[in-house]
C-alpha cells in the first residue's frame, strides 16, 4: 500500500506526468495536494489500474485532494523542447495551478527541473509508493486519455480512443498510410523511420 507522506510536517503535492511515450497528442502532468493524514488505500499507480477504476478514483482525486492543478504540453511544443523538457514543464504548469503552495514536490522518476523557491524529491516508482504521486498519476492519465478520445473523432484512422497516441503496430500502420497529422510529434515520427523502439522509453 503506498504511503501517506514522505514528510509528514509539510504540505506535499505529488507530481507525475503521462503520454511521454506517446507518438501523438500532449503530455499530460498533475500535481496533487491531498489532506494531510488521510488515508485513500486505493490510490495507485495509474497503470496497475483498470480504466473503469481510474476513472472511479479520478473523481475521488478531483473531489477529496485539498488541491490539485494539470498541466498540459501539446505536440508542437515537445518538438520545439523535446519529451524530457515537456515532460518537466507539465509539471511546472500543473504546480502553477495549485491553489495552495505546497512546501515539497514529491517527483515521480528521477530527474526533475527545479520549480522556483519550492523544495522537491526524486522517487523513482513513486507512483506506486506515495498516495499523492499515484493521485497525481491517475489524474494525468485520465485527463490525458479524455483528450485522445475527443481527438479518435477528430482524426478517427489513427485508433486514438483505443491505443491513446501509443506506438502500437495499428498506430504505426495508420502513420504509414495516412501520414501525420498536427497532433503528432514531428521528432517521434523521425525516429518511426528511422526504427527507433519508442516503446522503452
Amino acid at each position: 500500500m503506498a504511503l501517506l507522506s514522505h514528510y509528514s510536517e509539510l504540505i506535499e503535492a505529488g507530481c507525475d506526468e503521462a503520454g511521454r511515450g506517446c507518438l501523438a497528442g500532449p503530455v499530460v502532468a498533475a500535481a496533487v495536494i491531498l489532506k494531510q493524514g488521510a488515508n485513500y488505500a486505493e490510490l495507485n499507480d495509474s497503470k496497475q489500474l483498470t480504466e473503469k477504476k481510474r476513472m472511479q478514483l479520478r473523481e475521488l482525486v478531483m473531489n477529496e485532494a485539498v488541491a490539485y492543478g494539470i498541466g498540459i504540453v501539446t505536440a508542437a511544443e515537445i518538438d520545439k523542447i523535446n519529451i524530457l523538457n515537456a515532460s518537466f514543464l507539465a509539471m511546472h504548469r500543473a504546480i502553477d495551478q495549485l491553489k495552495i503552495r505546497p512546501e515539497v514536490l514529491l517527483i515521480d522518476g528521477n530527474r526533475f527541473n527545479a520549480y522556483p523557491d519550492v523544495k522537491h524529491v526524486c522517487i523513482v516508482g513513486g507512483d506506486a509508493k506515495y498516495q499523492a504521486i499515484a493521485a497525481a498519476s491517475i489524474l494525468a492519465k485520465t485527463t490525458r486519455d479524455l483528450m485522445m478520445e475527443k481527438y479518435d473523432a477528430q482524426y478517427p484512422v489513427y485508433k486514438w480512443k483505443k491505443n491513446k497516441g501509443y506506438p502500437t503496430p495499428e498506430h504505426k500502420q495508420a502513420i504509414a498510410t495516412f501520414g501525420t497529422t498536427p497532433l503528432h510529434r514531428m521528432t517521434f515520427n523521425m525516429a518511426i523511420q528511422t526504427k527507433i523502439d519508442f516503446e522503452t522509453i
